[in-house]
């Protein structure tokens, strides 16, 4: 198979793969995908950076990556930890002579893993996220190419779709909450519909709380149950 057919071929693959989801179904088909559609990649992670710095593993394909992951975020070293904070793209092809990684490389060796790389996947000011390829070959990741440009390409476009489903289904289930609070507020002092929402604005601009909170209170005060987002 030539190079273009090739990628080609991976680029359905990966349209196959990055099945529209929501957030935490798109994360799973990302690392899934990556164990199956890119070259020599034996298990896979995401790393989130959030705002306050913290560092967080999701979607693991493995669970021995919870550890691997954890320590570089522990020592301030390895590739997932600087694709997520410092560099978009790092690779590792041999971590056993990396002189960048001398305290991380003995944790990840002893787990099999000889080779390693990080692709930065996205940046928002809430979050940075960067994927993590993980092989036992020495000599994999040397030149990922554009097919790793095309799996990050992808991949973004598939986190995009997932954040606007959940804008959207928190942008439903907060309209129903805030509906289900005027109607108590109507029935319960005798008002009209835009009395009652007045009469929650000013409680949410008096207690400094979003008006989903005074809602969700309200609500889960008369013993209804609150729409999940």
């Amino acid at each position: 198979m030539s190079d273009e057919a090739g990628l080609v071929e991976a680029s359905r693959r990966l349209a196959a793969a990055l099945r529209p989801g929501d957030l935490d179904t798109t994360l799973s088909n990302i690392t899934a995908a990556a164990v199956e559609v890119l070259p020599d990649v034996d298990a896979a992670s995401l790393t989130v950076k959030h705002a306050d710095g913290r560092l967080e593993t999701v979607a693991p394909t493995d669970e021995k990556l919870m550890d691997i992951d954890a320590a570089q975020y522990e020592l301030r070293e390895g590739p997932c930890y600087e694709a997520a904070v410092d560099t978009v793209h790092v690779t590792s092809p041999d971590l056993e002579n990396d002189e960048r990684f001398p305290r991380y490389a003995p944790v990840v060796l002893r787990a099999g893993i000889r080779a390693q790389a990080g692709v930065r996947l996205f940046e928002s000011p809430e979050s940075n996220g960067a994927l993590n390829l993980y092989s036992g070959r020495v000599g994999a990741f040397s030149d990922l190419g554009l097919l790793s440009r095309l799996f990050a390409h992808q991949s973004a476009m598939a986190l995009d779709y997932a954040r606007q489903i959940g804008q959207l289904r928190e942008a439903i289930a907060t309209r129903q909450v805030i509906g289900q609070a005027v109607g108590i507020v109507m029935e319960r002092f005798g008002i009209d519909e835009a009395h009652a929402f007045g009469f929650l604005a000013r409680l949410s601009s008096h207690e400094n709380v979003k008006l989903r909170v005074v809602a969700e209170r309200l609500v889960q005060a008369h013993g209804q149950a609150v729409p999940d987002a």
